[in-house]
């Protein structure tokens, strides 16, 4: 199973926020440069994680993004679910359907397989995900467009 690029930038958002230090409301563009996605990508991603309940976008001067309590201890498993379309893994039902659809014991079988996937990604909470190495790494990630470094003589 392949989880889409739009859950894929949703979890990359929720880790990057839940290292985020108190004072450091960053903004949709600045993460998006920091994960290399598009900007567009990630601000839809903001907006259903808002949607949610697990970040808070903040407008103005003073504003930007946080990750709420209640996105802290959510799980990976409930956020996959909710971002990912609610659907079989093959497509049984698409544009020709599957002549095999009326008598299939596969799509049971894919169905258990992806419960058994989400009910894994349960015990694992967006605090945990970013436990050392990954979070002093997303700490450590700069936006490409700023220049670091020491100062030219």
């Amino acid at each position: 199973m392949r989880l889409t690029a739009f859950t894929d930038i949703s979890l990359r958002i929720v880790m990057r926020l839940a290292v985020a230090r108190p004072h450091d409301l960053l903004t949709t563009r600045a993460v998006a440069d920091v994960l290399a996605v598009p900007y567009t990508h990630a601000a839809k991603a903001v907006a259903r994680l808002g949607e949610l309940g697990v970040v808070e976008a903040r407008r103005g001067r003073g504003g930007g993004l946080q990750l709420t309590e209640a996105g802290r201890g959510t799980t990976v498993g409930a956020l996959v679910r909710s971002l990912e379309s609610a659907g079989d893994v093959v497509g049984c039902e698409d544009d020709p359907p599957c002549p095999l659809r009326a008598a299939c014991r596969l799509r049971a079988a894919l169905r258990l397989a992806q419960e058994a996937f989400y009910a894994s990604l349960d015990t694992v909470t967006v605090d945990s995900l970013v436990d050392a190495p990954t979070g002093p790494l997303l700490l450590s990630l700069t936006d490409p467009g700023k220049k670091t470094g020491t100062p030219a003589l």
